[in-house]
């Protein structure tokens, strides 16, 4: 081979090498080309799916592709988180991930059908939630309840009568009534639901006597007047309920220190490109952080937040070793 044929092969290989960066970050910038799926580990009508509709349109005009509600109950949360661990990491299939199936539930269950650190990718924290003891009306007045220290007093006083209901084993719901059932010395049957939803139903119905909802599902029952709040879960009182006490105040020194928030957030599976990780969370933090969303949100009971993938790492781990000890506290497992 020449000197010239050299420089010429030379030259095509400059060439190539010059046009592989831009051709590779078109093809990065291109995602997505088709319809993303949110997966949503419990029924319609609960927390996890409020936050999920209420954040897909906004990443629909973000991106210019639908973002699609996918409901998949069951397994109080783990029959979605494994469709989603097990699924192909391009993008395509996001989690809207809750305290419950990343935090609570690897040590409530024995056998996991995922691990909730090795098979996902956390996106962003979508907001943090306190939860609320919501009772049936007329269960309140059967029983003269108006405080969370009435509840306790008579639950004390019917042991197995009273029925708990939830959104299923292993959620934040289920578990603050564990803790409280824990701290007041209190036994209450525990129902699990797929999802708020349905729970919510059978409690306004009154099959169901009480229930520690997430607030967002709760509130518009409240308002209604269908549903009775005795308390919020948190450690402070909500912005949305400021009138209503949490658990620790009102009930008495048996709830000296109670506290039992939830969140929910996206993950995807692990394996999908850093790119688009970075390109969720940084939309998902606008949407999140415009007026009328936040506002929407935050009226609801719900906390924004739209942290990076890396804060969200740290959230998971620091809440796994936080109900790991509730977990144990408690009692609670689930065959």
């Amino acid at each position: 081979m020449n000197d010239s044929s050299k420089t010429r092969r030379h030259l095509v290989r400059l060439l190539a090498l010059g046009l592989a960066s831009p051709l590779l970050a078109q093809a990065q910038s291109a995602w997505p080309t088709k319809p993303v799926r949110i997966v949503v580990p419990f029924a319609a009508g609960g927390t996890t799916d409020i936050l999920a509709r209420a954040l897909a349109p906004e990443l629909q005009k973000a991106f210019g592709q639908p973002f699609v509600v996918d409901n998949k109950p069951g397994g109080g949360g783990n029959t979605g988180a494994a469709e989603v661990a097990k699924s192909a990491p391009d993008g395509y299939t996001l989690l809207m991930g809750t305290v419950g199936t990343h935090a609570i539930n690897p040590a409530l269950y024995p056998k996991m059908p995922y691990d909730h650190v090795k098979d996902f990718a956390p996106v962003t924290l979508v907001a943090g939630v306190p939860n609320v003891l919501v009772v049936n009306p007329a269960f309140a007045q059967k029983y003269n309840l108006n405080t969370v220290e009435d509840l306790a007093k008579a639950a004390r006083a019917n042991p197995g009568k009273f029925n708990m209901a939830s959104s299923g084993n292993g959620t934040s719901i289920h578990l603050a009534g564990e803790l409280f059932k824990t701290m007041t010395g209190t036994f209450m049957v525990h129902v699990p639901y797929r999802g708020s939803g349905p729970a919510l139903i059978d409690l306004m119905g009154g099959s169901m006597d009480l229930m520690f909802d997430n607030l967002p599902s709760a509130m518009p029952h409240i308002k209604s007047g269908k549903l009775k709040p005795l308390a919020v879960t948190s450690a402070t009182r909500s912005a949305a309920l400021p009138e209503l006490p949490t658990v620790e105040e009102a009930g008495g020194k048996a709830l000296k220190g109670y506290e039992a928030s939830s969140w929910f957030g996206l993950l995807a599976p692990a394996g999908t490109p850093n790119d688009i990780v970075q390109r969720v969370q940084q939309e998902t933090a606008k949407a999140l952080g415009t007026a009328a969303l936040k506002e929407r949100l935050q009226s609801q009971g719900a906390i924004p937040s739209g942290n990076t993938p890396a804060e969200f790492a740290k959230l998971i781990a620091a809440e796994t070793a936080k109900w790991a000890k509730v977990v144990k506290a408690s009692g609670a497992k689930v065959d």
